[in-house]
Parts: structure tokens; sequence; C-alpha cells
């Protein structure tokens, strides 16, 4: 008997990614063409673009602990995995004692001053990609921003994003006004928000459009409000099919329940409870493609939805519009658009 090999690939399921049903077989004896080799990988075979990842849900600490911090990514990354994006809470280095918050005044320092230095010496030293949460940053202009910097393998920051919604009226700091994405050669692009930015669609949106397969939210919450926080980290996945991280705080900083989202909203890895522990993943970013290219669940394709001759979409709300020239996102090998 000869099997048709798409009908078996359909029927053994131990990981494939089934072929698109257009895909046509006349014949089971005729050779096969496959469109992609992704189309049917198995689980368990080599991933296209693999991430590690080590996401730190830990109590904060003093900003100037910058010895015991390091100490504790060095012992994350040792007992874990070398190499890989390492990601710790919202103001993990803004403490004044366990559990509360320094003044932002007090606790703020420019970019580039010592701070900065020591952390840039530390990702180069470890060869990691480091996320220490977000900090405050004093500007040019004096005023105080919740800004997450981000520092290669290489030992330099690489980019620093302004919290764009600050929780008001509760945090006092200066809004961002700008999106950021981060390049990691050879791998892919993240996205960057802080926690309650995942409130609002538009910024998840916007890092997708520049072409973020993974937003990494750093998030410092203690309230009751993170049983919705872990619905719209799902749902901006689902919406936008990225990969999400969201990273929360231990106690008595924060309520813990980090966790990492796949591009069809399920939840691959998360904390059981608010202690400081150490979550660890490894993502391949091929998968936001495959998502994209053959929809959310085999069937939904939303960044295809807009076509070139569609009539564009006035939203009043923003002052703008969907163009349907400029919908689909940006490819991580492409310029992000600004």
């Amino acid at each position: 008997m000869i099997l048709n090999p798409i009908k078996y690939l359909r029927l053994w399921t131990a990981g494939c990614i089934l072929v698109p049903p257009e895909f046509p077989v006349t014949d089971p004896r005729t050779p096969v063409d496959f469109p992609s080799y992704r189309s049917f990988r198995l689980a368990g075979s080599p991933m296209a673009r693999p991430l590690p990842l080590i996401l730190a849900q830990a109590p904060g600490r003093p900003a100037d602990d910058l010895a015991g911090f390091a100490t504790d990514v060095e012992r994350r990354v040792r007992a874990h995995a070398p190499g890989a994006l390492v990601v710790y809470p919202e103001l993990h280095l803004g403490e004044s004692a366990p559990g509360v918050p320094a003044a932002p005044e007090e606790a703020a320092e420019p970019l580039d001053g010592k701070r900065d230095a020591v952390l840039a010496e530390l990702a180069g030293d470890l060869r990691i990609w480091l996320v220490p949460g977000s900090v405050y940053e004093r500007g040019t202009d004096d005023r105080v921003h919740n800004t997450t910097p981000v520092y290669s393998p290489q030992g330099e920051r690489v980019a620093a994003y302004r919290k764009i919604c600050p929780w008001r009226p509760y945090e006092t700091t200066t809004p961002g006004t700008r999106f950021e994405v981060v390049d990691l050669p050879g791998t892919g692009r993240i996205g960057l928000s802080i926690c309650y930015d995942t409130w609002f669609p538009e910024i998840s949106r916007h890092l997708a459009w520049m072409g973020a397969e993974l937003i990494v939210n750093v998030v410092r919450t203690p309230t009751s409000d993170r049983a919705q926080e872990v619905v719209l980290n799902r749902a901006n996945a689902i919406a936008n099919q990225v990969f999400v991280a969201s990273v929360n705080s231990a106690a008595p900083s924060g309520t813990g329940r980090s966790l990492v989202i796949d591009p069809q909203g399920t939840v691959r890895a998360e904390t059981v409870d608010a202690g400081d522990s150490t979550l660890t993943d490894v993502i391949d970013l091929d998968e936001v493609t495959n998502v994209r290219r053959y929809g959310t669940a085999g069937l939904n394709r939303v960044w295809d939805q807009f076509r070139p001759g569609d009539p564009a979409l006035e939203l009043p709300l923003y002052g703008g519009r969907i163009d349907p020239a400029t919908w689909r996102p940006a490819s991580p090998t492409q310029e992000p658009p600004r």
C-alpha cells in the first residue's frame, strides 16, 4: 500500500505543524515539493531561531545595591542558560526598604551614569542580553522617567525605553513619547513595554508593527489587578501574533504570576506563586512567522486583513487612520518604521 504523505503527516500529530489545506496533492505517487520545511517540523527538531529566556521574578532592591544585583544575575545565569535574554521586573533597582519604592526624585540618575556603566559591564562579562527591569532616569531637562535599558553581550547599552503610560494618579514620572524595539542579531527583534503599558493595546500593536516578535513587559504589581494583567498580556499576544514575556516582582514588592505566552495566546510557562523564582523557557521566534502565515488556530491572519485597494479607515480618536498600504508589520530584517 502506498500512503499519501500529506494524509500520513496529518495523522501523525506528535508536534507536527500541518501542511496548509490549499496545498494540492492529486496522486500519492507524485513527488511532493513542500512549500516549507517549517510547515511540518517535528517537535524536538532544531529550532530555527531559538531565544533562551531567564525571567527573574525577584523582590526589589535598593538602587545602589549594584554588587548584590550582579551576584544575583550571575547566580541565575550560571544555574540556567548562558547566553540568554535575562529580564528583571520594573523598578527592580529602586526600593528604599523591602517592598517600599524609593522616591523617584531621590533614586533618579542620568542614564549614562555610574549605574549604566556597571550594568553594561555585567552584561558583557556574562555574555548575555540584559534587561535589568526599569530604573528612574533623570533626563537632561531634569524630568524623571521610568526607563527600561537594554544591554548587549558586547557590554553596550543598545536601547532605552521610557514608559509611555505611567500608572496615574499613583505614578508621577514623566511619560515617554517613543516606542522602542531592539534587534538581537541573528535571532530577531524584541519590543519593550512597562507594566501599565499593557493596558493600552495601541502600544503592543505598534511594537508588533515595528517588527517585534517578542514583547518584554516588565512589571511591579503588588495589587489585585495582576489577574487582569495576565488576561491583557494573553490578549496582546493573540491580537498581534507575538510572544509576550511578562515579569512581575516577587513578594513583598509584587504578587508574582510571571509568564511566557506564545503567539496564539497559550501560556508556555508561569510561576506558581509570588515567591522569588526563576522562570526559564526557550522560544523559537520562527513560530511568529508560522502563526502569521497560517493563521491563529490555522484560521485567523490578522496582519493580512487590510489589502491594497481597500479604503483607508479613519480613526477620529487618534486623528489618524489605518492605511492598508502600511498595515503589514516590518520583518526583523527591515529597519523598524517610526
